[in-house]
């Protein structure tokens, strides 16, 4: 049986910088060139709202989860965001789709929670606690670091045979401190020093459920937290799910051989392609919006253009009702410019209203630049 994983004490005193250097140049480069996109968005938070939710998608998707990006938002069109406390459907599907908007959730209260207190342990548990609340693993302590011994193995796997065994609980508290530590310490690159937090805190493992989830939303987090990026909103997770067996082949090379290099040069990459890719889509977003601005007025004739866009920007598949509550336009108007950019292919009918159901819609344009694969 292997033993449990005894974390390496930061700063690491085995990076080979010499190796890393041209990538670490790339990587800052193409973070920059997409954080001024990001600085160039009047509302990022209203226009990149879908992307945040693929994150959720996909990073959940990466432990299992099923469920589509466009079924999320049906889900939320038809039922409304659901309340934290609400009792959930027994289907796989909606239980999939709540541990997404749990994820969503999580990352709405790590915004509100930077612009509050600083970056910390507890900033962690916080959100781990929104993660799994009324989902799968809501009954593993949510928020609490693990009191007991767990290890990762297919299911129904013995501890002798485990694929990789977390540090003991008994070293967690000290392992934990020396992350924070290193998080506030200064790094020759904080790039670099991201790459090495992330995988750290997956190796140590410190919840009985979700750390790959809330170490994939720390990269924002910190990307935000070191000044490296004007907001949080960095998406990793399409690469990472892309590249699944290598990304836990890269985490297990450090347990297993000490490579803290191989992963740090996965990382890396990873920053590279994922921001080219980011500032594509948010390239594509930002034209799409300025095109709405001139379209939507044209179209509809309406002095509620501005909010008419808005809406379907955060909202890009709702319901005829919940498009004129959420605008806050007469419902009768709201249902003439609605049913208008139908005529106009800006809208797509999703679903027939029937009886107290509103029909719903679906802002195809811009769910065809979020769901874009690759470049």
């Amino acid at each position: 049986m292997i033993e449990p994983y005894i974390p390496d004490t930061l700063p690491l005193k085995i990076i080979d910088w010499e190796r890393h250097v041209t990538l670490i140049g790339k990587a800052n480069a193409a973070l920059a060139r997409y954080d001024g996109i990001l600085l160039g968005m009047v509302n990022p938070q209203v226009l990149l709202s879908p992307l945040t939710t693929r994150e959720a998608v996909l990073s959940s998707r990466i432990e299992g989860t099923q469920a589509s990006l466009e079924e999320v938002l049906q889900y939320e069109a038809d039922v409304g965001e659901p309340r934290p406390d609400q009792e959930i459907p027994d289907t796989p599907q909606i239980r999939d789709i709540h541990e997404i908007i749990n994820y969503r959730r999580a990352m709405g209260a790590a915004v509100e929670e930077l612009a509050a207190r600083p970056f910390s342990i507890n900033t962690i548990r916080n959100l781990h606690r929104i993660l799994l609340t009324g989902v799968r693993g809501g009954h593993k302590d949510p928020g609490e670091i693990r009191h007991i011994q767990n290890y990762i193995a297919p299911p129904g796997t013995p501890i002798e045979r485990a694929t990789f065994i977390p540090p003991a609980p008994s070293i967690l508290m000290d392992a934990l401190s020396n992350w924070e530590e290193y998080l506030y310490s200064n790094e020759r690159d904080p790039l670099v020093q991201l790459s090495i937090l992330k995988a750290q805190f997956e190796l140590i493992h410190p919840f009985l459920d979700g750390n790959g989830r809330i170490g994939r939303m720390i990269v924002p987090i910190i990307l935000y937290h070191k000044k490296i990026l004007s907001r949080p909103t960095f998406y990793i997770s399409a690469y990472l799910e892309r590249n699944r067996e290598t990304y836990y082949e890269r985490l297990l090379a450090i347990s297993r051989d000490g490579d803290w290099n191989g992963w740090i040069s996965f990382f890396l990459q990873a920053i590279v392609l994922q921001s080219e890719e980011n500032s594509v889509k948010a390239r594509s977003i930002l034209n799409l919006f300025n095109d709405m601005k001139t379209q939507v007025p044209e179209i509809t004739r309406s002095q509620y253009s501005v909010q008419a866009i808005d809406v379907l920007f955060s909202s890009p598949v709702i319901s005829s009702r919940d498009f004129a509550i959420k605008s806050g336009i007469p419902s009768r108007t709201a249902q003439r410019i609605v049913e208008r950019l139908e005529q106009k292919g800006i809208l797509r009918l999703l679903r027939e209203g029937k009886g107290s159901r509103s029909p719903v819609y679906l802002f195809s344009g811009l769910l065809d630049i979020t769901e874009r694969e690759g470049k």
